[in-house]
């Protein structure tokens, strides 16, 4: 394979909506489920087919693209190395199984990656990893840290301690979550299907193909059927579910078939897929979403020089606060208020309360040794900052 993805090929002519070259887009999560990873009739992971997507996602590595991978798998190599029966498992079979295989799973990530010359890092989430506030930004973090030290985050459901009441189900919610999390413009889903017909079509064969769905409506989410094959616990109905989330938080999401090899530079070509296009990108939807979907839980109030630093972009900074009121937890909204007290802006504080008021007025250089650990530099980044008065 070339070291970068071909140029993309024409939108179908059954949709006047323009279809978006994979080329373009700047961070992108690829999510790979069970049954394409691994031989349901053996068990054995299906290196072949890992090798020529590591060419793929090596090959947008090189062209400068972050990419993070959120891969199935773990129950299903580790329940053959076990030798675990062809049923249902029981919980605690599942927990044991995904206990073993995520050793296997996370070393042929890593080898494959690593022959494209690609650093993989393995982060294990559950539910709450994405639901609650703290853990999530931790996660958010690590994963941030990942790209910036140019490693593909490999990503999976912590099998081993997740329970009915706590997990996700399946990877189609979990990678659209993730691609929340990390600000993703892309999410692709490979399947063993090759997009959204109007009815499933194995059952129905007139069902038709649909190339763009430039927003999920309720006829949308109609044409949705149940899982598709036994190694995978989602269906259509779970990617329509991933679609809703992904495209609200900013990302486009396209549903490609896996069955066949290199099925990045597939998608590249022009092969037929369903895109669900995004109203916005990830930035104006996360700051939307903090401009008018979390309620404040305290007040930062900002020196002159720290409302001006902040309308040319920057970051707020510790030295820059007077005052600190309320009672908030790291990650949580706050408001920003100048001099005269007028409000200026919301973000998501960096610091509890406690060492937000310890910070205030404060050198960046001075947090560890006032907190006793390494801290944030800004106490609200711009990532996370909406200027003008909310």
């Amino acid at each position: 394979m070339n070291s970068a993805l071909p140029s993309s090929a024409p939108a179908s002519s059954a949709t006047a909506s323009p279809v978006p070259a994979l080329s373009s887009f700047r961070r992108v999560v690829v999510k790979v489920g069970s049954a394409l990873l691994v031989d349901s009739t053996r068990g054995r992971l299906r290196h072949a087919w890992l090798a020529a997507l590591a060419e793929d996602i090596g090959a947008l590595h090189r062209e400068g693209k972050e990419v993070l991978v959120v891969s199935s798998g773990a129950i299903a190599l580790g329940r053959n190395v076990l030798g675990l029966p062809r049923r249902p498992l029981k919980l605690e079979e599942s927990q044991a199984a995904a206990g073993v295989g995520q050793i296997a799973l996370a070393r042929a990530w890593s080898e494959a990656l690593a022959h494209e010359g690609v650093t993989a890092g393995q982060i294990l989430v559950t539910l709450g990893d994405t639901e609650e506030r703290r853990r999530y930004l931790n996660a958010r973090s690590t994963i941030a840290k990942l790209l910036e030290l140019k490693a593909v985050p490999v990503i999976n459901e912590n099998d081993t301690v997740a329970t009915a009441e706590i997990r996700y189900g399946d990877n189609d919610r979990l990678a659209a979550r993730v691609a929340g999390m990390a600000s993703a413009d892309l999410l692709v889903l490979l399947s063993d299907i090759d997009g959204l017909y109007t009815a499933p079509p194995n059952e129905d064969p007139n069902a038709a193909f649909l190339p763009v769905v430039p927003r999920i409506t309720a006829e949308i989410e109609a044409m949705a059927g149940g899982a598709g094959t036994e190694l995978s616990r989602g269906g259509m109905k779970t990617k329509i579910e991933a679609g809703k989330i992904a495209t609200t938080a900013g990302a486009h999401m396209v549903i490609a078939s896996g069955k066949v090899k290199n099925p990045l530079r597939a998608i590249e070509q022009g092969a037929r897929c369903t895109w669900f296009l995004a109203p916005a990108n990830p930035v104006a939807s996360r700051k939307r979403w903090i401009a008018g979907a979390l309620e404040p839980r305290g007040v930062l109030h900002l020196d002159a020089g720290a409302v001006a630093a902040l309308r040319r972009g920057n970051s707020l900074l510790p030295a820059g606060v007077t005052r600190v009121d309320g009672s908030f937890q790291r990650g949580d909204a706050v408001l920003l208020r100048g001099p005269d007290g007028a409000e200026i802006g919301r973000g998501l504080v960096a610091y509890d309360h406690d060492y937000a008021e310890r910070l205030r007025g404060r050198s960046s250089d001075e947090i560890a040794t006032i907190t006793g650990f390494e801290g944030r530099a800004a106490m609200v980044h711009r990532d996370d900052l909406v200027l003008g008065g909310g």
